[in-house]
């Protein structure tokens, strides 16, 4: 998807969902110190699934609106990085995200990677063909379309197996309140602080 307005269209049907399976993509690099910006982005919902080519639409307010949705789970595998890269392309709040793979890790499970936990959970197997696509290009054969989908597709599904075993865990995240009170303590602190080194640069007062 790389049309403002089917974007538009894309982000207001996924604002209906709670829960999304995520996933992105990212041009592969095969030099060392190389790296690119994040190509795709993968949102499931519970009939279909977008693919946002983000070399062309950017990280509009739009698809910031829903990664920062409280209203909405968004479930995928090793997510930190991919949330990390996104927040370079344009800064948001990540908000209700599940690392699938950190809760299998905490029940108990062997496989915590996406395609261990398909075969686990779901009985699929997932191939692996498309991994060395150039994501970027504007063209992706419909093929690779397929592949970055099915991503984010079955990770939406391995969240309701995982939460039918009650192993559901949302990453924590600080509400705005404690932020703020965090910010003031710092502050309250610094000024402390700051109260003492000055104290001790004027030296014992003399009456």
């Amino acid at each position: 998807m790389r049309v403002r307005r089917e974007m538009l269209a894309a982000a207001d049907a996924l604002r209906r969902e709670s829960l999304l399976g995520f996933d992105t993509e990212t041009r592969p690099s095969f030099r060392k110190g190389q790296s690119y910006p994040t190509s795709l982005l993968q949102l499931a919902g519970r009939h279909e699934v977008y693919v946002f080519q983000l070399g062309i639409l950017g990280l509009p307010a739009e698809l910031r609106g829903l990664l920062s949705d409280p209203r909405m789970v968004k479930a995928g595998v090793a997510i930190q990085r991919d949330l990390r890269e996104l927040r370079a392309l344009a800064d948001f709040e990540p908000r209700r995200f599940v690392d699938l793979g950190a809760c299998a890790m905490r029940g108990g499970l062997h496989h915590h990677g996406l395609r261990g936990l398909a075969a686990l959970l779901l009985g699929k197997r997932i191939s692996k063909g498309a991994r060395t696509t150039n994501w970027a290009r504007p063209d992706i054969p419909a093929k690779a379309l397929r592949y970055a989908a099915t991503d984010a597709w079955v990770s939406r599904l391995i969240h309701e197996a995982l939460e039918r075993e009650g192993l559901i865990r949302e990453i924590p995240e600080a509400s705005a309140a404690a932020r703020r009170s965090r910010r003031a303590r710092l502050w309250r602190h610094a000024r402390s602080a700051a109260a003492r080194i000055y104290r001790a640069a004027r030296g014992p007062r003399h009456e």
